[in-house]
């Protein structure tokens, strides 16, 4: 299938520094606590957003430790996180489309930052589905095949017996896309198979592919601008359809 956001774009975002790490797995914990309180449910098996977020957490080798605290902090009673998912999309440079996740327990403090970041570095934020509706949401998963051992018939029809909707080669890497309350059951499946998952979650998956930018500002600009996003807390993903060069 085309349009996918190859995984050297997105894994700046999976935490593969510690520290990047240690941020993703607040940014999951919070994603998790919110799962449980809005699902009624602290059991995965009767709540499918918590299972997709455990999905998710484990693919980014998040501890079953960790895992399992966030949840019981989740059904506290004494627990008052209160977030909300709020979605901000616009432009970056040169009109590239950008979709930011956020969730919040301040939305003045959030949206005024993503604005803030939207208009420094040559973009502008726009009403809700100015760009989404150039987006699909599917479920993605990405196995690891970096040793490319592993054999591209099996893993695809292993990935297509599971339930998958689709399957692509990508470099180092094997994508899995299902539909998006198939991306957990379908993970689990082929991460008991043997493979390592890097990455298991639905994501927003441009239409009409990629495009790319020529201008050395704007692709400094560019980046700087999702570096900004990523960096920030309440920010949960970042989509949008610029091809990165490397």
């Amino acid at each position: 299938m085309s349009g996918h956001s190859k995984w050297h774009n997105i894994q700046k975002t999976k935490g593969a520094a510690d520290a990047k790490r240690a941020q993703a797995f607040t940014k999951i914990a919070r994603e998790m606590i919110v799962a449980v309180k809005e699902g009624g449910s602290g059991d995965p098996n009767n709540n499918s957003r918590l299972a997709a977020v455990i999905t998710k957490a484990k693919a980014a080798n998040m501890p079953n430790d960790n895992i399992k605290r966030t949840i019981d902090k989740a059904l506290g009673a004494g627990n008052t996180d209160n977030y909300e998912k709020i979605v901000y999309e616009g432009y970056g440079p040169s009109g590239v489309a950008v979709i930011v996740e956020t969730m919040t327990d301040n939305r003045n403090r959030t949206a005024g930052e993503m604005r803030h970041y939207f208009d420094k570095f040559g973009g502008n934020m726009g009403a809700a589905n100015c760009v989404s509706w150039s987006f699909d949401k599917k479920g993605v998963i990405v196995i690891d095949n970096e040793d490319e051992e592993l054999d591209e018939d099996t893993v695809m029809m292993e990935a297509l017996d599971a339930g998958a909707d689709d399957f692509e080669p990508d470099g180092e890497t094997f994508v899995v896309y299902t539909k998006p309350d198939d991306v957990s059951p379908v993970a689990e499946k082929i991460s008991a198979a043997g493979y390592k998952l890097l990455s298991a979650q639905v994501e927003m998956l441009p239409q009409n592919g990629y495009i790319k930018l020529t201008d050395e500002d704007d692709i400094k600009n560019m980046q700087k601008m999702l570096d900004m996003f990523e960096d920030n807390d309440d920010v949960q993903n970042v989509w949008h359809n610029w091809e990165d060069a490397e």
